[in-house]
């Protein structure tokens, strides 16, 4: 557990991103999948069916034990939550209902926040969409480790203990890496987020607090669920920076493991990821791709030449539009 990973640096590329010409190749080619970039009618009610199943849970733990309500917390709550994350990340890319109404959007990412108790959804947009169109871009992609994760998390057991550690980083990175200065929209967040933390408390107790804040950190830390944030794009195999993943915990999670798929189509809803591998097959089945999220966590760990720093990092030219 104390070898010392082989990386000492990011893996500097000189390329643009793929997904752009991909996309334009599979446009040209395929051009029926336009008529797949329109907002999902069902994410809005499956997203309202998740709050109102938080809620009850909320409910149902406050007279529990306190072993019953960490075991719960765990094995359902984590689950949930870390969905409704996934269920923000749709949201952001203006899924529920459409580009023509930014602000419902935003508004209903804040509605969904609520049961996940961290205030994260109107930040969230704002370096989600940098993440998309400057993928990798030093100094702008803040989904890309800090130099310190990558020169401190450098052996097998602080590997493990970087992935417990998930929400915390990526709560911090974009203080380091990019910050801006904070929106109207994101005090509107904390506010409500903070209001609702107390109304929790003062109506049901502690224990529902509990429930949902530890569901929310334990989810996005040594959670099955969170080998997506490895899955994504932590470079297995040289050359490649992004990688879909085809199991069954898509089914909880928006079909966000159809990760290539996703950033050369950001606009098409997740339900419908899979009608674009369909259609374009040839450019997805000969593309490194994983069947398991536990499995990339165990790889990740236990391989001495991944760490970290293992992310295609690229300097920007031109001019950099941020959100």
């Amino acid at each position: 557990m104390g070898n010392r990973v082989a990386r000492n640096d990011y893996e500097w590329v000189y390329t643009d991103q793929p997904h752009a010409d991909r996309r334009k190749e599979i446009l040209a080619k395929y051009p029926e999948i336009k008529s797949l970039m329109s907002p999902d009618p069902r994410l809005k009610w499956i997203v309202c069916m998740m709050v109102a199943v938080q809620f009850l849970a909320f409910y149902l733990v406050k007279d529990l034990d306190w072993k019953w309500v960490l075991f719960w917390t765990y094995a359902f709550g984590s689950c949930v939550n870390h969905s409704m994350t996934l269920a923000i990340h749709e949201i952001s890319h203006n899924t529920a209902f459409g580009n023509t109404r930014p602000l419902w959007n935003r508004c209903f990412a804040i509605f969904a926040n609520l049961p996940i108790g961290l205030p994260y959804s109107a930040s969230f947009k704002r370096y989600h969409l940098d993440h998309h169109r400057y993928l990798g871009g030093d100094g702008i992609d803040v989904d890309i480790p800090t130099e310190f994760e990558g020169w401190f998390f450098c052996t097998r057991f602080r590997k493990f203990v970087w992935i417990i550690l998930q929400p915390l980083f990526y709560a911090v990175r974009p203080l380091v890496i990019n910050p801006k200065p904070i929106s109207r929209l994101e005090i509107i967040n904390l506010v409500i987020q903070f209001s609702f933390n107390v109304g929790l408390y003062y109506l049901w107790g502690s224990k529902p607090l509990v429930y949902m804040l530890a569901g929310s950190l334990l989810g996005m830390g040594l959670h099955p669920i969170s080998g997506h944030f490895i899955a994504e794009h932590y470079m297995f195999l040289k050359g490649h920076e992004t990688y879909s993943y085809y199991g069954s915990l898509n089914l909880l999670t928006f079909n966000v493991g159809y990760h290539n798929e996703h950033h050369d189509f950001p606009s098409v809803p997740g339900r419908r990821l899979p009608l674009v591998k369909k259609i374009a097959a040839e450019y997805y089945d000969n593309l490194p791709q994983y069947t398991s999220w536990v499995k990339v966590l165990y790889d990740f760990i236990m391989d001495d030449s991944l760490s970290p720093y293992s992310r295609v990092k690229r300097k920007l030219k031109g001019e950099v539009k941020q959100e």
